[in-house]
C-alpha cells in the first residue's frame, strides 16, 4: 500500500504506511467494530487434515499465525483487492493461492497439503522440544519453517533433526525476534525454552515476513 493509506483500529481512521496483512492483524484486535465492518472482507481457512490445520499462514508475505487458530478474535479480515495466500508446512509443498477480496464479504480458503517430491525423515535424528510462550509464533530451523510453536512443545510434542549445529529462530508479529544455537548428538533430546518480548512489528526479520 502506499503512503498516506488509511486504515480502521476500533472505528477510527489512521493514516500509515502499512502492508495489507498488518492492517488484517490491526482489524482482529478491533473487537465488535471489527465484526460489523462493511469495509473489510473476511478471509476463513479450512484444512483437509491435521496436518493442513497446523499449517502456517502468510497473507501477501507476512505470517499471521497457523490454519486453525484463525478465527474468533484472530479471524482475517483484508482490505478489498488481491491477496495472496500461502500455507506452509514442513515436508509439504506450499499451498498458494490468490483471491480478490471483497468489502464485508466472507470467503473460504480451503487448504489441502501435498508431500513435497523427496522429502524423507532422516534415519538418525535427535529429538528438539520447542517451549515458547504465547504459543503461536513461527519457528525457523536453519532458516527454514518447521511450524509454530504450539506443536513443537508441550508433554508430547517435539522435532525430529539431524545430529549437529542448527540455528534456531522464533518469531511472532508484535515480539521480538528470539534466536539461539544448539549443537545435538544422535539420540539426544534437548529442549529450547523461552519467553517471547513483546516489540513492534517493524523488528521481524525476513522470514516472517516472506513466504520463500
Amino acid at each position: 500500500m502506499s503512503k498516506g493509506s488509511r486504515f480502521l483500529v476500533g472505528g477510527r481512521s489512521v493514516g500509515a504506511r502499512i502492508s495489507a496483512a498488518a492492517i488484517c492483524i490491526a482489524m482482529m484486535a478491533a473487537g465488535a467494530g471489527a465484526r460489523d465492518n462493511k469495509v473489510m472482507g473476511e478471509v476463513k481457512f479450512h484444512g483437509a487434515g491435521k496436518v493442513e490445520r497446523d499449517a502456517g499462514v502468510w497473507v501477501d508475505g507476512e505470517y499471521l499465525g497457523y490454519v486453525k487458530e484463525l478465527k474468533g478474535d484472530k479471524k482475517v479480515l483484508l482490505m478489498p483487492g488481491k491477496h495472496t495466500i500461502t500455507v506452509r508446512s514442513a515436508g509439504y509443498t506450499d499451498f498458494v493461492q490468490d483471491m480478490v477480496v471483497e468489502p464485508g464479504l466472507q470467503q473460504e480458503v480451503r487448504v489441502r497439503l501435498s508431500l513435497a517430491p523427496g522429502a524423507t525423515v532422516p534415519t538418525v535424528t535427535s529429538m528438539l522440544k520447542i517451549t515458547v510462550q504465547p504459543p503461536r509464533a513461527a519457528v525457523f530451523l536453519d532458516d527454514r519453517y518447521v511450524g509454530h510453536t504450539g506443536e513443537l512443545g508441550g508433554s508430547v510434542h517435539a522435532l525430529l533433526v539431524t545430529p549437529g549445529k542448527h540455528r534456531v529462530k522464533i518469531e511472532l508479529p508484535g515480539y521480538r525476534t528470539f534466536e539461539t544455537e544448539v549443537n545435538l548428538i544422535a539420540g539426544q533430546k534437548s529442549e529450547v525454552k523461552t519467553e517471547l518480548v513483546k516489540g513492534s512489528i517493524v523488528q521481524a526479520d525476513a522470514e516472517i515476513k516472506k513466504a520463500e
